[in-house]
């Protein structure tokens, strides 16, 4: 599950951002709480909630931005619309606003349930609530709210992670990292840290042992690019984009790729394709996470990036997988998604509508309160510089800066 504060504004816009929703048909008013003047309304106005909560926060001349502007996402439809108004419920009363008129609403636009929560930071008593870290805090409630055990889930994912077969640092990283770790190393030890906090450690010495027991699977290799062949000419290799949503329908950054391809190959086979990019350029490599082997591959060692993406000659119906290859679904790849979710959006409002915003879990097992930063893990160890830049690699010429 999700904790997205939006961004702080000086007015109290989210509740017409909300009852905007409302009236298209693609939200629901769960909770009003703590409007006591209101309660004598049989349908209050959305100017009405706006004037109470300005009411409350003027007994405050500090406070330059009041609103609280909360949204909760989780994976799908794992919690009922009630189930989130519940938790938001409770989430309020363990930040501390309890006690504050607040409004939730439910978002029914999107692949993933999600409330929005609208208070103000001020109290009845004219204080403001603490908003010191409260990012990390936000997360740190809604575990205790959820009966995360944040110690033993972390111990959980490192031995989940350790039970991958991987040939470099960056592929164990990567592993980590998409499940919304940070990992540092520092003397010989990665640590590795979550809500704000270093959760535990793993010495770089155990990292190397197991890498050092990786055996490459040709045979299996072989098996995997006869299936890219096989289904190319059924599920178009070409990458596209997968954006960030935005609020309006807009789209915001890129935040991964995928293509007909790895989706079906995903879906059916369990294999799971990362692709790496800087910025707005396209993809200059890509790893592949083979869940049924439990195996992390170079993606050189299947096939050239070019390759992989590159369209069939000839495109045909779609056809069901044959029993000589088949395989069994693998539902838990689901959770592990390609793309990467961006968190410091830059508009007002931010629309969970992606799977790709939950990229966690490889056998099912979804953490709640899981903050999937983009990649930042350095692959170069993992990419074919041949295949990037070409056999014959000419130096780019620039000023001489160094004149001595």
């Amino acid at each position: 599950m999700i904790v997205k504060f939006l961004r702080p504004a000086t007015t109290f816009k989210g509740v017409g951002y909300s009852f905007a929703k409302m009236l298209l048909d693609k939200g629901e008013l769960m909770k009003v709480g703590n409007f006591h003047a209101l309660e004598g309304l049989s349908n209050p106005r959305p100017e009405d909630y706006v004037n109470y909560l300005e009411a409350v926060t003027r007994q405050s001349k500090r406070i330059v931005y009041p609103q609280l502007h909360v949204a909760l996402s989780t994976k799908g439809q794992d919690h009922s619309k009630q189930e989130l108004t519940d938790i938001a419920e409770k989430w309020l009363t363990g930040m501390g606003y309890g006690s504050h008129p607040y409004l939730i609403v439910f978002h029914k636009d999107t692949k993933n349930n999600h409330v929005h929560i609208v208070s103000t930071r001020v109290g009845k008593d004219g204080k403001k609530v603490k908003d010191s870290y409260e990012h990390i805090k936000g997360y740190q409630v809604l575990n205790r709210v959820m009966g995360l055990n944040e110690s033993a889930q972390v111990v959980k994912d490192i031995n989940q992670a350790l039970g991958y077969h991987f040939s470099s640092r960056a592929q164990l990283m990567m592993l980590l990292e998409v499940k919304g770790y940070t990992l540092t190393l520092n003397d010989g030890q990665f640590q590795i840290s979550k809500f704000g906090k270093i959760q535990d450690s793993l010495p770089v010495e155990k990292v190397d042992r197991r890498i050092a027991g990786y055996q490459q699977n040709k045979e299996r290799l072989q098996q995997l690019r006869a299936i890219v062949e096989k289904y190319r000419p059924e599920y178009d290799p070409d990458l596209y984009p997968e954006k960030s949503k935005l609020a309006g329908g807009a789209e915001g950054k890129t935040t991964g790729y995928h293509s007909k391809l790895t989706d079906m190959l995903q879906n059916d086979f369990g294999l799971q394709i990362f692709f790496h990019a800087k910025g707005t350029k396209p993809p200059y490599g890509y790893t592949v996470i083979d869940h049924s082997k439990k195996t992390v591959y170079k993606g050189s060692d299947l096939m050239p990036l070019a390759e992989f993406i590159k369209p069939s000659q000839t495109q045909n119906t779609k056809s069901p997988v044959p029993d000589v290859i088949a395989m069994p679904l693998f539902p838990e790849s689901g959770d592990f998604d390609t793309t990467q979710i961006l968190m410091d959006a830059p508009d007002e409002y931010v629309a969970f509508d992606d799977a790709g915003t939950y990229q966690s879990g490889f056998t099912g097992y979804d953490p709640t309160g899981v903050y999937v930063p983009p990649l930042r893990i350095d692959i170069a160890d993992d990419i074919d510089d041949e295949q990037i830049n070409g056999r014959n690699r000419r130096r780019k010429r620039k000023s001489r800066t160094n004149t001595r």
